[in-house]
């Protein structure tokens, strides 16, 4: 089977609520989205109109709603006591609060991500629902490097997936504190992880199911989307 390396530059569009079509994610020159063909790096449906353009190349390309993240499910919108995000014996406020991402892991082990839309008096809810669920993507971008993938970048690849390096280490825990940092600064992070399982941090408590994304049920790491930046985000 071929890997490929590529490195794309892009912008995003979707419709809004007033069906407005609008910016909603970038990936520049700068911060590029990169990744290896047939490994689960990134959305089937984007790989197959991306995967063998050349250096140069030029794209522009609607994904439908099941071809990117699929419908949105209100039934992913969970709810867990706060007791799940204490750190050194107090919550952990400077993580958990309305529109940050967080790091989970599901009963499986595997890490996905959780919006927060709400802190209550005892309870923290989250959206596992991937931030582009229930929308047809409009890609807009260029290829910025294509070529056959170098041992040393295959093991690195296999490296993030497993969790041996890079950001996919990160991301072990349950308002830790550490390991992904915030979501919407365009800082730092792992991106989109999905998956499918249920529960969240070990616990099925409200029970809620896994994560969705990504774009499938791959996991993604390495990446801010919004402000640019990405890196092996399945689904995008």
């Amino acid at each position: 089977m071929t890997h490929r390396y590529i490195t794309v530059s892009y912008d995003l569009y979707a419709d809004n609520e007033a069906g407005i079509h609008e910016l909603i994610e970038q990936a520049p020159e700068q911060y590029p989205f990169q990744f290896i063909t047939n490994m689960g790096m990134a959305l089937d449906s984007f790989e197959a109109r991306v995967g063998n353009l050349q250096e140069g190349d030029e794209f522009d390309f609607t994904l439908s709603v099941d071809e990117a993240y699929g419908p949105y499910d209100p039934d992913r919108v969970i709810e867990l006591g706060k007791e799940n995000f204490i750190v050194n014996g107090k919550f952990a406020a400077d993580i958990i609060y309305p529109g940050n991402i967080i790091p989970l892991v599901n009963e499986e082990g595997m890490r996905l991500n959780g919006f927060i839309t709400d802190v209550k008096e005892n309870s923290v809810v989250i959206d596992l629902n991937d931030l582009h669920a229930g929308k047809e993507l409009h890609y807009k971008g260029r290829v910025l490097k294509a070529h056959d993938a170098s041992e040393a970048e295959l093991r690195e690849a296999i490296n993030t997936l497993t969790g041996g390096g890079g950001c996919g280490g990160g991301c072990s825990g349950c308002g830790n504190g550490e390991g992904c940092g915030h979501h919407g600064d365009g800082s730092e992070g792992c991106g989109h992880h999905h998956g499918e399982g249920e529960g969240c941090c070990g616990h099925h408590g409200d029970g809620g199911e896994g994560c969705g994304h990504h774009h499938g049920e791959g996991e993604g790491c390495c990446g801010h989307h919004g402000e640019g930046g990405g890196c092996c985000h399945k689904n995008a």
